[in-house]
């Protein structure tokens, strides 16, 4: 069993900002792979299904994201699962926009709720770092990663939030360097 987790703020204003791509690629996932609608849990909404024969807890903290570590703890506690079980999908200021990079471990690189999540359950978690890319200044990230993603952008970003969940059982199965390669590809063709 896996918990993954995506990252936002809950609410309908808030729901196209780029600091919502982690919400936005956990309801593809669950969406591709049929999940049964979310049940509010944990201080979020959680989703409960499978992704080839790997049990998935997908977990939307309704904390807004400074808190978000707290809902991920809740969840951890109750199926007794560690750090190492959980996958968190995010927004990434310094990887080019519809850019997706996976890691385990390290620290929040400004990202306050990666901060939340090491401060309640430690870092030795793995990260899908989805890009949002950086505004240019640093007096503009604020309006940046609160901002909604452009008609423009739209496509790409469905593309890419797609190619996320169809390549999702290689996250599931640990194989962190197929996921990244398929998904490459995937975005490629």
């Amino acid at each position: 069993m896996q918990l993954w987790v995506g990252l936002g703020n809950p609410g309908p204003k808030y729901a196209m900002h780029r600091h919502n791509v982690g919400f936005m690629a956990a309801d593809v996932i669950a969406e591709i792979h049929d999940f049964p609608p979310p049940v509010k849990k944990f201080q979020g909404w959680l989703q409960d299904g499978r992704i080839g024969s790997t049990r998935i807890l997908l977990l939307k903290p309704g904390t807004f994201m400074n808190e978000s570590g707290r809902s991920v703890r809740a969840a951890l506690d109750f199926y007794k699962l560690a750090a190492t079980d959980v996958t968190v999908f995010y927004d990434e200021l310094d990887l080019a926009p519809m850019k997706v990079k996976v890691k385990r471990g390290g620290g929040a690189a400004g990202h306050n709720g990666i901060r939340s999540m090491i401060q309640h359950i430690g870092d030795d978690f793995r990260r899908i770092r989805i890009g949002i890319g950086h505004p240019g200044h640093k007096d503009r990230v604020t309006g940046h990663v609160l901002g909604n993603y452009h008609k423009s952008e739209m496509e790409p970003l469905a593309d890419l939030l797609g190619a996320i969940a169809a390549e999702a059982e290689w996250l599931a199965k640990g194989d962190d360097v197929r996921f990244q390669s398929d998904l490459a590809l995937r975005l490629q063709g």
